[in-house]
């Protein structure tokens, strides 16, 4: 896994004051009232232009179909939840995927004028591209402003800057193409770290499963966190990550490492995760001496051990608050925090919310709706 990417903030310096208080106050409102509103069928869009990356598309597809049909199932005769289809970004309706799936949309866009709930859309070469049609673009552009929510998966969110969008918002996309849709579109304060994003009315996602993570989110919002929860289980999803999770697990990103000894020190760290896990002790699990396994570590990880171990320390504590009922003390041990305290103190900061709000938000006891 590369290396993550710095924070990337391109607006012009003269309206970057303005557009950060533009940005903060749209991200804490609610939505406006007439989108809180409860509808009786939410029609769902997956916008798909040619060489569309398959899952940006099926993904969230799926998860608003999983969503419609375990709710009929508890529900009969009780009006879908939602109505999904494919939306082709061009005059044919067959789109050939990056892979070379074949999909059949359901409209054209030039068939779509309004009726839609939310709209997704998604990344594929043709976006990166832009080989989108200018008519594609000031569709977009109309359509949105009509449509209750408006998001983006993976590069998907391209398309949405070229149509004026995420001008002055907050936006996420796949790690890959931070910098180039920061340097394309200065205007769009990008985030290179989160998952996905909520600016206002408009999503956006990182890369391809992150897709389904929004998917997920949406529901929630929709109809609550127990249908979330059902529909993730159903997809048999590891778990529902929040949007503020960062792309790079710190697990996965030192397996990725192709130095030997830090690859090695992977399971060993997550066996001994309980332990106070000092430069020292790892040091010696590597046979390098402090100083030199400090510098290597720093230079290889792009952040020093002691807040690698941090973040590694607060994966961990999710997993059991996600998936366990023991109490935060116990789980506090188990991770290494050494109190209840410091771990809350930790996962304030890293995760932006208390371990007692976050196994609330993102646990339920049992499946129901």
């Amino acid at each position: 896994m590369p290396p993550r990417t710095p924070t990337l903030r391109y607006s012009p310096a003269d309206t970057a004051p303005r557009v950060a208080q533009r940005v903060e106050a749209r991200a804490q409102a609610p939505l406006p009232a007439a989108a809180s509103r409860a509808v009786s069928t939410r029609t769902v869009a997956l916008l798909a232009a040619p060489g569309a990356e398959t899952l940006d598309v099926v993904g969230p597809f799926q998860v608003f179909s999983s969503a419609a049909a375990l709710f009929a199932a508890r529900q009969p005769g009780a009006a879908p939840l939602y109505r999904v289809e494919v939306i082709s970004c061009s005059r044919q309706l067959m789109i050939t995927t990056n892979c070379g799936l074949r999909m059949q949309g359901h409209r054209s866009f030039r068939d779509v004028h309004d009726g839609l709930d939310t709209l997704l859309v998604g990344g594929g070469s043709a976006v990166e591209g832009d080989h989108t049609s200018a008519a594609s673009v000031q569709w977009l552009r109309r359509i949105a402003a009509g449509t209750r929510r408006v998001g983006s998966v993976c590069t998907g969110a391209l398309l949405l800057a070229r149509a004026g969008l995420l001008d002055g918002r907050r936006a996420a996309t796949h790690w890959n193409w931070c910098e180039h849709l920061a340097r394309r579109y200065p205007q769009v304060i990008v985030e290179p770290d989160p998952i996905f994003v909520r600016d206002g009315n408009i999503y956006t996602s990182a890369g391809v499963t992150a897709g389904m993570d929004l998917a997920l989110a949406l529901v929630e919002e929709d109809h609550g966190s127990s249908l979330a929860l059902q529909v993730a289980r159903h997809l048999v999803l590891y778990l529902r990550r929040p949007g503020g999770q960062s792309q790079f697990s710190a697990a996965l990103s030192l397996q990725s490492r192709d130095r030997h000894p830090l690859h090695e020190l992977e399971s060993w760290v997550l066996e001994n995760i309980d332990r106070p896990l000092t430069v020292e002790m790892l040091a010696k699990r590597t046979s390098m001496s402090p100083r030199n396994f400090a510098r290597v570590f720093s230079r290889e990880m792009r952040v020093t051990p002691a807040k690698f171990i941090e973040r590694l320390r607060v994966e961990t504590a999710r997993r059991r608050l996600e998936e366990t009922d023991r109490s935060l003390k116990k789980i506090a041990h188990e991770c290494g925090f050494g109190s209840a305290a410091v771990m809350r103190s930790v996962f304030q900061r890293l995760v932006g919310t208390a371990p007692v709000r976050y196994r609330e938000h993102f646990r339920s006891s049992r499946p129901r709706l």
